[in-house]
């Protein structure tokens, strides 16, 4: 068992680390909004987190092993963020996630269109996601067959296309 740890049951670890509502919800902001600074992650967030609580969770991801933090080279002030091998992984979890509640709860349209399409392109788009992930946060090259419009680019357009409305 893990020190520490209620227990050493598989789904109470993933809770100790993912468990509260905003880890989560950075990580979803980080895959699906390509947001990689605190900034981007403060401002952007659909629910209002505060910025002590973003603190706060970024270090505990970061702690954990979800996500890097390196200085920002643009910036001496800023720093980047980036998802590891760990995070990414969580794809498949995360649109299960979403296509679950899209099928359960009262969703918005636009807010899950993406889940939706995660759920119709299944594990082989979440696949192509998690490759172009790799690519962006850990210098792992994509294949070079995944040319053309990106996963993010795919989901974001249709997100566009249904806010329009």
């Amino acid at each position: 068992m893990a020190e520490g740890s209620r227990s050493g049951c598989p789904i109470n670890l993933s809770l100790e680390v993912l468990g509260d509502r905003w880890s989560l919800l950075v990580l979803r902001d980080m895959i699906f909004g390509g947001r990689r600074h605190f900034r981007e992650l403060l401002n952007d967030s659909e629910e209002g987190i505060a910025s002590n609580i973003l603190a706060s969770r970024l270090k505990n991801l970061v702690d954990t092993g979800m996500l890097t933090r390196q200085p920002d080279p643009t910036h001496r002030q800023k720093v980047i963020y980036s998802l590891t091998e760990q995070a990414i992984d969580l794809v498949p979890v995360l649109a299960q996630l979403g296509s679950w509640g899209t099928r359960w709860l009262p969703v918005s349209a636009e807010l899950s269109i993406r889940a939706q399409l995660l759920a119709d392109g299944g594990p082989a788009l979440w696949q192509r996601f998690m490759a172009e992930l790799r690519e962006e946060h850990l210098a792992i090259p994509a294949d070079p067959a995944l040319d053309g419009q990106s996963v993010r680019e795919r989901l974001q357009a249709a997100y566009l296309a249904v806010a329009s409305h």
